[in-house]
């Protein structure tokens, strides 16, 4: 059963994956393979920062952007389809795609949430609503549905004993939040961790506070993975080995010098005709060391999946679709 956009945003549970440790780069490929993408407004990922260091030089890869995606599910959608050749979204999202019937795999985690990389939703100063509870009946806006800010909503609402759907979610695309709350056409505005530079410049303009972040309601975790298919990898296993490599390689230099990171951020946004006054807001990937990943960054949401009734129990386990380098599984 192919996956369909409409499944994508109705139902969007789950993935991840990969990386303990990292081997030696593979060799190139004879020919270079083009890896086409969709980029994300204001961020950037691990693969397109390792493209700007020139990390892919020499490895017979060169990634192609061919547009923005509005969130993770049009990505995947894309994937699906064969417009593009990798796909990024939220955990949730992506084990919803390959139980869906898509031979997707998750190589590596896109970003992560700890205490310093966080989605949070925002309200304004002299907003009444000061706690999870409240949001209940409330307009929540957030760049996509069925995506990452859709399910911490719900596991915030499921944490205070209230149904998954007592808030109203709105997609409002990332460089209009901040008006769409500001003008109280809704009453919270959902910021995830990837709109860090949009999420800056709402705080640095004053007179909001948040509310609640999804590592309050989901604790330190994966939050998202950067996947391609199958097929691919079966076809070019030395571009994706050293695809993978290389982006863990980029993330962990990001941590080290996180001014250089925003000053290439502030430059890719600029030739995009985006704001790069923005990256000086950029918090980071919040990625663990060579994008390792854990058994509860998969393990968390295949068990709300099973809870809510989305996911056959015993439908997927980690290793039906984490690409590995060689490593057993972290814990």
């Amino acid at each position: 059963m192919s996956i369909t956009r409409r499944s994508l945003l109705l139902r969007a549970p789950l993935a991840a994956g990969i990386l303990a440790g990292l081997p030696s780069i593979a060799m190139a490929q004879a020919s270079s393979v083009k890896i086409r993408y969709l980029a994300s407004r204001g961020s950037i990922s691990p693969h397109e920062l390792a493209d700007a260091l020139g990390y892919f030089k020499g490895l017979g890869i060169e990634l192609e952007n061919v547009g923005y995606a509005a969130g993770g599910p049009e990505s995947l959608f894309a994937l699906a389809s064969g417009s593009v050749d990798l796909g990024s979204a939220a955990t949730p999202a992506v084990i919803n795609s390959i139980a869906g019937g898509n031979d997707f795999v998750a190589v590596y985690p896109s970003n992560g949430i700890n205490k310093d990389v966080k989605s949070v939703f925002y309200v304004l100063e002299d907003s009444p609503i000061k706690s999870i509870a409240d949001i209940a009946g409330k307009t929540i806006s957030v760049n996509t549905l069925g995506a990452h800010l859709d399910y911490t909503v719900r596991e915030a609402l499921h944490s205070v004993g209230l149904p998954p759907d007592a808030a109203k979610l709105v997609v409002v695309p990332g460089p209009q939040l901040e008006q769409t709350l500001r003008s109280r056409q809704v009453d919270i505005a959902g910021l995830g961790y990837w709109q860090a530079t949009f999420a800056g410049q709402l705080v640095s303009n004053g007179g909001v506070r948040g509310v609640f972040n999804d590592t309050d309601v989901l604790g330190e975790i994966a939050g998202g993975f950067v996947v391609l298919r199958r097929d691919f990898i079966t076809a070019n296993p030395d571009a994706a080995r050293n695809f993978v490599e290389q982006s863990a390689r980029a993330s962990d230099w990001s941590r080290q010098n996180p001014d250089e990171t925003r000053k290439l951020l502030a430059d890719i946004l600029n030739r995009r005709g985006e704001n790069g006054e923005l990256a000086r807001y950029w918090t980071g990937f919040g990625l663990r060391e060579k994008a390792a990943v854990t058994d509860r960054d998969v393990d968390f949401w295949v068990n709300i999946l099973d809870r809510d009734g989305r996911l056959p129990k015993g439908k997927l386990k980690a290793s039906d679709i984490l690409y590995r380098l060689g490593e057993t599984k972290t814990n």
